[in-house]
């Protein structure tokens, strides 16, 4: 469903992705660990093009990402994200932030995309909030209807990037719990997280970085209880308690 192709990225002199070579299968969940400023958001960010790598080819179910216009807003319709802010549209209502984007983009009829709404509303759990503004909800009802918007657009993959980072630990669990639904679906993810619980059960497969580079992937059961490089045995060795 993705390939990523010898990308490497810039922020003027400094490198910050080097040589990425990686492959999600349709319906793989895919987890990013590693240290902070390692590289992993800016390559979730790289495949929506929200960032713009300086070379390389990245495909999404074999389209090559486009440069620009309306071919790269179709490109992206099928990349749905989850941010670590929940950037809702705050003068809109719940239901009126999930039908936006299927009702302008899609074309959808209003009815078509409202149904779908309340329909996602339902799955995520907040079905009585549909009328609310997003500044009556809790962190994680919010990003919850982050994650129903972008399903709201029928994407071909989510990306997810750290997406229970700003939230309080209580509302953590309420996030993952939709995302561990999310996965038993067959949607494939690309989600970059600190949470190792969810990598440990969610994740097919588990990929961690360090310094812009992909330094070991393995099953989660291989990476968490033998992992082969020196760097991810350091890090795990200061995260987890063993």
């Amino acid at each position: 469903m993705v390939s990523l192709r010898g990308v490497n990225k810039f922020f003027g002199q400094r490198q910050v992705l080097f040589n990425i070579d990686l492959d999600v299968p349709k319906s793989e969940v895919v987890v990013i660990i590693g240290p902070s400023g390692s590289g992993k958001s800016t390559l979730c960010r790289c495949i929506n093009r929200l960032e713009v790598i300086n070379s390389g080819d990245i495909f999404v179910d074999g389209i090559r990402q486009p440069l620009e216009g309306r071919e790269l807003a179709r490109f992206r319709a099928d990349v749905g994200m989850v941010f670590q802010s929940f950037n809702l549209f705050s003068h809109l209502t719940v239901l009126q932030n999930i039908t936006i984007g299927p009702i302008k983009v899609l074309r959808q009829s209003t009815e078509e995309a409202e149904v779908k709404g309340r329909e996602l509303l339902r799955r995520i759990g907040i079905n009585d909030k549909e009328k609310a503004y997003p500044w009556q909800l809790s962190g994680g009802q919010q990003q919850r209807v982050a994650l129903a918007r972008s399903l709201a657009m029928n994407p071909k993959i989510m990306l997810f990037d750290e997406p229970t980072s700003a939230l309080d630990p209580e509302m953590i669990k309420e996030v993952l719990a939709v995302m561990m639904d999310l996965a038993k679906t067959g949607m494939t993810m690309l989600v970059v997280t600190h949470e190792m619980g969810f990598a440990r059960k969610a994740a097919d497969r588990v990929v961690f970085m360090d310094e812009g580079r992909i330094v070991e992937e393995a099953a989660p059961e291989i990476f968490f209880n033998s992992p082969q490089a020196e760097r991810a045995k350091n890090f795990l060795s200061k995260i987890i308690d063993h």
